[in-house]
């Protein structure tokens, strides 16, 4: 049985519990590119020679090189922050005025890492000024996650991380590589919308567009490519020119305690990377 392996933040859509589907139906390559890595659970439970991570979260991104250029003073320095001091609501609104006010990319990262534990449900979001501004999460005792930071770092030293919208990213493709897409998610209703993880949205525009670039990219043999979206209507007509479709049930969270629980289907699709002369 393989050892699975948890992301250090807690992430809106983090893909942990699908993990196990995703990587089977994961073609072998060399290198794995993830245009959406948000929390790099498919990064962590996969086992490729290379990765190369974008997301366009200039503060996540940072964070990440960080941990694997300078894992034990990071880490040293992140867990002095999780103490019952910290854990009020004061000091977290102080500490995200701290994290807004400030240019430092050391410090940003490290306020990062505790407003993510601390602050409400997981929830990365930002203010149209670019201001970071989840509320604090009242959690009796958030969990500092030293382990997870310490593999993370370790197979970082596999990866390039970048910064840069995914068409950016999938023109980086070669042949041999498999690209892996986690956007936000089409939404199910008119107010279940959650793009604006970064500040930016990503609508219904963008999304017909990674639909193109997969299609492109594959086709012109440059790499395989797997998307993760809500199973709708829309995207069933997006992504009609794909070479397989899987539909699965997936448990979703819709409480902060976690016992609301309901069922929805999700879509994995997969473009195959068209072999010269087929």
């Amino acid at each position: 049985m393989i050892k699975k392996h948890r992301a250090f933040l807690k992430w809106a859509g983090g893909k942990y519990g699908l993990s196990d589907v995703i990587r089977k139906m994961l073609p072998k390559g060399d290198r794995l590119i993830e245009p959406f890595v948000g929390a790099g659970s498919i990064f962590l439970n996969s086992d490729y020679e290379h990765y190369l991570l974008n997301d366009i979260n200039q503060d996540l991104i940072n964070l990440y090189q960080i941990l694997k250029d300078q894992p034990e003073q990071f880490i040293c320095d992140a867990e002095k922050l999780f103490s019952p001091e910290n854990n009020q609501a004061e000091v977290y609104y102080q500490f995200r005025a701290d994290f807004n006010a400030t240019n430092d990319v050391y410090t940003r990262s490290l306020l990062f890492l505790y407003m993510n534990r601390h602050g409400y449900n997981g929830l990365c979001r930002y203010n149209k000024s670019g201001g970071y501004n989840v509320p604090f999460g009242k959690y009796k005792k958030p969990y500092f996650p030293k382990d997870e930071m310490y593999f993370f770092a370790e197979k970082a030293k596999k990866a390039t991380f970048v910064c840069e919208g995914y068409r950016q990213t999938f023109a980086r493709a070669q042949q041999g590589d498999v690209i892996y897409c986690d956007p936000p998610y089409v939404p199910l209703s008119k107010t279940a919308s959650f793009t604006s993880y970064a500040g930016n949205g990503f609508g219904l525009d963008e999304q017909a567009d990674l639909a193109n670039a997969a299609e492109e990219v594959s086709a012109a043999n440059q790499g395989s490519v797997l998307i993760s979206n809500h199973d709708t209507i829309w995207t069933r007509k997006i992504y009609e020119n794909a070479d397989k479709l899987k539909s699965i049930q997936v448990a979703r969270t819709i409480s902060q305690k976690g016992n609301g629980r309901k069922k929805v289907a999700e879509l994995l699709v997969a473009y195959k990377s068209k072999k010269k002369g087929s």
